[in-house]
């Protein structure tokens, strides 16, 4: 189904609050931006087109009347609903001053919460501009290719963050293209002119981290024999992309909590603090829920880094999506290695259809590379890799051990990539230090 043409920013300092009002919204196809402060609230105001604010009242700091009367004269036309757990008359009074038509208190059931989005919506009688639907059905849209629902929601939401600020977490399997759907967010939208930095913060050796992000003074440590910029200060004016953000150290992570409160970046060894004006996108295949139980990631962080949060599906839940794939591909690799556009047979393209693809679009990617080279002017089945094509299953009753299966499986992707382990430990989802460990085993 396609999102609904509301935007809804949702706030509220409780966290399991917000994740419930995102739950249910998303639900019903809305497009969600969420903020756990009034400050943060008031950033993506002033940065998106926002058509309903949902708010809670009580709130440390500034609280809820405080944003109420601050949309209310910045945004007259916004719909605006309060959520909160200590209604009182007085509350009532300067809620509907407010402009503030509908009031839910908590808990609320979902058919509640409909129930009183609806009127609150039906207040707001201005038409919304709907979206380009032609940017919707075409194939291509930047760089990203597919005409597959999870590829069309994906673009939907790039869409909706392309010309605005808020901050935004991608998340998917390695090798789905996050850093594609990053830079389409970057390029499609009107801030394109201005710079964009790609990070990958698991490429960085931890204790370099700190300073390449946000740069040093000189003296700051051994080695640092002169003031540097980082990779913050580079991306100032456009939009920092970090990936694989699961890899950044907990003073990291302090840091950057302060760039997103504070929008301000402070050099490591400085005192001085320095005006910030970026978007930032990060990016991960790691469990962050997970890490944050585990105390390797900050909770706090984690709710501002995912105020917009765009979900890249692997490869195998979009198999329409193949046949565009395998087209660029071969175009792109033919003319690189071959200088002339390379055809595939039907059988094959059959084949890459049916795979299940571990790796996502890289493992595909990888293939049809290796099968160009391999090839004349066709990519025929006999260029295509062993492990990709049909295998009978002799079942019988001599089962093996666990292990032993590890083993086969291990030892059949180690085949597929060509024994490299650095793209085999990517689809076995471990650390290459891991898998060197099971191969001597």
């Amino acid at each position: 189904m396609s999102l609904l043409k509301e935007n809804i920013l949702i706030v509220d300092d409780d966290v399991h609050i917000l994740e419930l009002l995102q739950r249910h919204l998303q639900s019903l196809n809305y497009h969600t931006f969420k903020a756990i402060s009034v400050r943060e609230a008031v950033t993506i105001l002033k940065d998106t087109k926002i058509d309903v604010l949902i708010t809670d009242l009580k709130m440390p700091e500034i609280d809820g009347f405080e944003l109420l009367k601050f949309a209310s004269e910045h945004y007259p036309n916004m719909s605006k609903l309060v959520i909160t757990g200590f209604p009182s008359i007085q509350d009532s009074l300067a809620v509907i001053k407010s402009g503030v038509v509908e009031y839910l208190r908590k808990p609320f059931t979902r058919n509640e919460l409909i129930e009183a989005l609806n009127k609150t919506l039906a207040q707001n009688t201005k038409p919304s501009k709907s979206e380009n639907s032609s940017d919707l059905n075409r194939e291509k849209y930047g760089e990203i290719i597919g005409k597959s629902k999870g590829i069309k929601h994906v673009i939907q939401l790039i869409e909706r963050v392309k010309n605005n600020k808020a901050t935004v977490f991608i998340s998917g399997e390695s090798g789905t293209g996050k850093e594609l759907v990053a830079r389409s967010i970057h390029y499609q939208g009107q801030f394109s002119k201005q710079p964009f930095i790609a990070v990958n913060c698991g490429g960085i050796p931890e204790n370099l981290l700190e300073a390449e992000l946000f740069g040093y003074v000189k003296g700051a440590f051994t080695g640092a024999d002169t003031n540097r910029n980082g990779f913050f200060q580079a991306a100032n004016g456009g939009t920092i992309f970090l990936d694989e953000i699961g890899n950044a150290s907990l003073a990291v992570q302090s840091r950057l909590l302060r760039v997103l409160q504070e929008k301000e970046v402070v050099k490591v060894g400085a005192q001085k603090s320095e005006k910030m004006d970026l978007r930032i996108i990060t990016a991960t295949n790691s469990n962050l829920k997970e890490m944050i139980k585990n105390k390797t990631f900050r909770e706090d962080l984690y709710y501002r880094l995912t105020v917009v949060e765009i979900n890249v599906p692997p490869l195998r839940e979009r198999s329409e999506d193949i046949p565009l794939l395998v087209d660029k591909f071969l175009f792109k690799y033919g003319l690189e290695y071959k200088d002339k556009f390379i055809k595939i047979d039907p059988a094959a393209l059959k084949i890459l259809e049916r795979y299940t693809w571990p790796g996502n679009i890289r493992e595909l990617e990888n293939i049809l590379q290796r099968a160009i080279i391999l090839s004349d002017n066709t990519v025929t089945v006999e260029s295509l890799p062993e492990s990709l094509k049909y295998d009978i299953n002799f079942s019988d009753d001599n089962f093996i051990s666990l292990k032993a299966m590890e083993k086969q499986y291990i030892l059949k992707v180690l085949h597929a990539c060509d024994n490299n382990k650095t793209k085999a430990s990517e689809i076995l989802q471990i650390n290459r230090k891991t898998l060197r460990e099971k191969l001597k085993d």
